[in-house]
């Protein structure tokens, strides 16, 4: 993307003036970045017991081409690496000319759960017999969502356990996150099986996991575009796919695998104005679809190329919530350039997926510390009294002197101050 090179090299205030001068952002919405006002008014609004906003660092993730499109990805995090790891990964995969993504569909999931079954056989049938009317009602409980072209689509009933069976309402909500929207469509349905069924309705929720709005992306990456230094790409390649393998058959390394491609989604979900902790929710269920908790991504070498694969629910809206309401997520939103909910949830899957390929890249040449180091370093600079203009140079002394710990880095300030002092 033009503009863009050496992006983090550059100080804050040129980023912001390259956003303006490659037409990003107007120089009055990068003016409310640089002094943002404490809106107490929105807080009180959106939350219980306000008192203060608590700020996490927002960040551009750079490289991205999803479907032949380049995008800027707006990242919210408090993790030194993930953005560095986010781009890095993007740049390796647009060697290869990029992502590819497929959304089969997009629809939500909710149950009535009916307690106190005496015949679960016979109340499923009584249901399913139901289905025309159980839709007709869910769509008149919110007819807004069906003149959009949305609304209630299908009825699953899934028999749980003698005494409990699963109403599952299966809903379209076109550009909205949905929770709300199918939360009343399920009461207006429990209610009349209450009445008509004398069913006793245990609970009426949507479900996090959003089985029928998977994503999935893809990359093809060429293993000589892979080469680092005297480690061969096909070497590299093979020891990713078998990572890869790795995260499918052992738990304990599929947890920190999936940590990883979490780490760029949720920066990803937070920026959108999203809710992180469901995507989270059902990412993590998917991830144990098989019996066993496995690595969300698959990484494989076919030839000479190496070929990366993630798919999970991505549940995600474009209007509603604190999207329409906070203005950072407005601005973040033209930052994406984005079109739709569908598109959203493409470049959230990409994002995780390079995030995927960075750390598991790193993993098998330098390990992963050696990325992360440098950023770390910059945090503890920082926390023992640094002031912007010295955290370089104590960066750099620790990084000489191969330590990581307070302690040094206080004597090192202390030492750069004291030069600086005898130098006046």
């Amino acid at each position: 993307m033009n503009g863009f090179s050496k992006y983090y090299q550059k100080d804050r205030q040129t980023r912001l003036d390259i956003l303006v001068q490659q037409k990003k952002l107007t120089q009055a919405e990068v003016d409310s970045l640089i002094a943002p006002k404490l809106d107490l008014t929105l807080g009180d609004t959106m939350i219980e017991n306000f008192i203060t906003q608590y700020q996490i660092p927002e960040g551009l993730a750079l490289n991205y081409v999803i479907d032949g499109k380049e995008y800027l990805i707006p990242m919210v995090t408090e993790e030194p690496s993930v953005i560095a790891a986010a781009s890095h990964g993007a740049a390796i995969v647009r060697r290869g000319g990029g992502f590819k993504s497929e959304l089969k569909e997009r629809l939500m999931i909710g149950q009535i759960v009916i307690e106190q079954v005496k015949d679960a056989t016979k109340l499923a049938q009584q249901l399913e017999q139901m289905q025309a009317k159980l839709l007709q009602l869910a769509n008149e409980a919110h007819p807004s969502i069906v003149r959009r072209g949305g609304g209630a689509r299908e009825i699953r009933i899934r028999i749980l356990a003698p005494d409990l069976v699963s109403l599952d309402l299966i809903v379209d909500v076109k550009e909205a996150m949905g929770a709300n929207m199918l939360n009343t469509m399920l009461e207006a349905c429990a209610s009349y099986l209450q009445t008509e069924l004398d069913a006793e309705i245990l609970l009426s929720i949507l479900s996090n996991y959003a089985t029928r709005c998977l994503v999935k992306v893809t990359c093809e990456i060429p293993v000589s575009a892979l080469t680092k230094g005297e480690l061969a790409g096909e070497k590299i390649a093979q020891k990713i796919a078998t990572a890869s393998r790795l995260a499918q058959l052992d738990p304990y390394r599929a947890t920190t695998h999936n940590k990883g491609i979490m780490n760029g989604i949720d920066a990803v979900v937070i920026a959108s104005g999203n809710d992180w902790r469901a995507i989270e929710a059902g990412a993590h269920a998917y991830a144990a679809r098989n019996g066993s908790y496995q690595g969300l991504s698959t990484w494989q070498v076919k030839g000479d190329m190496l070929i990366g694969e993630l798919e999970l629910p991505l549940p995600l809206g474009s209007v509603g919530g604190s999207v329409s309401i906070v203005p950072l997520v407005k601005l973040n939103h033209q930052l994406l350039e984005l079109q739709d909910a569908k598109e959203l949830e493409k470049i959230v899957a990409a994002v995780g997926l390079g995030q995927n390929l960075a750390a598991l890249y790193a993993l098998v040449t330098d390990g992963i510390q050696k990325g992360h180091m440098k950023l770390q370093l910059k945090s503890l600079a920082v926390a023992v009294g640094a002031s912007p203009s010295e955290v370089s140079a104590v960066v750099a002394e620790l990084l000489a002197k191969k330590a990581r710990d307070s302690a040094t880095a206080k004597q090192i300030l202390e030492e750069i101050r004291g030069n600086k002092r005898e130098q006046k």
